[in-house]
């Protein structure tokens, strides 16, 4: 198999019988094997697991009972979802023989949907620390330079997806952690609405914060994964108990009609964007306006002032899960980690209170802001990527972040390709909907994904 399928296309040929889950899987691996050295995405690789999965996957392939258009689909979870018998480091030495005893809720949901699992994918330690060049495994590797990011912290699947290595994988987002992989490595990754996906499982970074969500070459993958990802979870004290949509309904149905607000100030005023990126978010907006969306600039508080109230939230909210640990075993976490980390030193109790103020406040004005929208536009990266040995330690804090305005208020919000810059690498714009309208959100994304030509370039290596 010379050229790499989407899921969408490699489910039509699985359900047609014109391709072999086994032989899928083995050209994964094969592909792994190749590529992954230059790459460090994947922490393990489940080799035997995985044609286990395929050999089955094949089985009802034969027999006419496949489970849907994930079954045979080849992926690879962040390693912060646990997965039951094999190994879940959050790349951090102080979890590097931990093998926990059950599947995360969603491991457990992509297994019953047919997926082939092809191992665990590097991370940022714990969600939250790196690059960083101190722990037992490196960093990944961007797959359109290797010698440039791939931001954090689903590093590894944003460079497993777009190397072609897998077909999508999981990550969790709780400042921009599935957003900004998917940026940077050229791909798409939604970060659902807050409560739409079991988080049991998944090592927590901020409980308030925290998104789970999929990752995968184009927005109509992420909704296929999307699908087999949410639902009711009680044991998740956030789960919101509603019946899971068809995420894939609107696609195909075009913008006319949609009603889309640009945050303008957002990449050209609270945190300048470049030529290149804000030239890709332009010519989107003038496709959508060309194909019959009503198009208007939007004004919400300060992109400074989401960021700082949900910095401030996670930095606190994350000392109160690494605490104990920190106190214990300081000097085995990352450099980059421990001392993000505590930072929380330095926030009071009065701090808290009037973030958590200030957060009631912003998701009443972007729900305001959003009554008679149904999208808003903004940049999902300043840049393109920067080299992975010039990432400053406190990088995540000298700018304001374009994403973590929708951890704050937990709206649904992908980010998509629009192209490249100057260095050759790729450049992206976010796309957010209101609460539980994925299925718009993806409407959006995918009538401006296959009206232009990105998702036909893959990185040269993957070629």
């Amino acid at each position: 198999m010379s050229a790499i399928p989407t899921i969408a296309e490699a489910g039509r040929l699985i359900a047609a019988k014109k391709l072999s889950p086994v032989e899928l899987a083995k050209a994964q691996l094969d592909r792994i094997r190749r590529l992954d050295p230059q790459l460090d995405a994947f922490l393990m690789v489940t080799e035997e697991r995985a044609l286990a999965d395929a050999k089955a996957a094949e089985a009802r392939q034969a027999s006419g009972a496949l489970r849907g258009p994930l079954d045979g689909i080849p992926i690879a979870h962040k390693d912060i979802y646990n997965t039951a018998g094999i190994r879940t480091t959050a790349h951090s030495k102080l979890l590097e023989t931990n093998v926990p005893a059950k599947d995360a809720r969603t491991v457990a949901k992509w297994a019953e949907a047919g997926t082939v699992m092809l191992g665990k994918l590097s991370t940022h330690e714990f969600a939250f620390g790196g690059p960083s060049f101190d722990l037992p495994w490196p960093p990944a590797r961007n797959p359109w330079n290797r010698e440039h990011f791939t931001a954090g912290s689903s590093s590894g699947t944003g460079a497993a997806v777009a190397a072609g290595m897998i077909l999508g994988g999981t990550g969790s987002d709780t400042g921009g952690s599935i957003r900004g992989p998917a940026a940077f490595c050229g791909i798409a990754g939604i970060k659902p609405t807050y409560g739409l996906c079991s988080r049991v499982g998944i090592l927590p970074l901020a409980w308030s914060l925290d998104h789970a969500g999929p990752m995968a070459w184009t927005a109509e993958d992420c909704a296929l994964l999307l699908q087999a990802m949410a639902g009711h979870d009680p044991e998740d004290p956030a789960s919101v108990d509603r019946p899971v949509p068809d995420f894939t309904a609107e696609l195909g149905k075009g913008v006319k009609g949609l009603r889309i607000g640009v945050v303008r100030h957002f990449f050209e005023t609270d945190n300048p964007a470049s030529d290149t990126t804000r030239a890709g978010i332009d010519a989107a907006v003038d496709f959508f306006r060309k194909e019959g969306a009503e198009v208007r600039e939007v004004t919400l508080s300060p992109m400074l002032d989401y960021f700082a109230v949900g910095w401030l939230i996670m930095v606190t909210e994350a000392f109160a899960v690494h605490g104990p640990w920190l106190r214990e075993r300081f000097n085995d976490y990352s450099e980059m980690l421990r001392d993000r980390v505590i930072l929380s030193a330095m926030v009071t109790g009065p701090d808290i209170i009037q973030a958590t103020r200030r957060r009631r406040v912003l998701c009443h004005e972007m729900a305001d802001a959003m009554a008679d929208l149904d999208i808003l536009v903004s940049a999902a990266a300043p840049a393109e990527a920067p080299r992975i040995d010039n990432v400053p330690k406190w990088s995540g804090i000298e700018k304001p972040s374009f994403t973590m305005p929708f951890n704050v208020t937990g709206f649904p919000a992908i980010t998509v390709c629009t192209g490249f810059g100057a260095g050759g690498l790729p450049v992206a714009m976010q796309l957010a909907g209101k609460p539980f309208s994925e299925q718009t959100v993806f409407r959006a994304a995918h009538a401006y994904e296959t009206a232009m030509p990105w998702r036909a370039k893959r990185p040269a290596m993957a070629s």
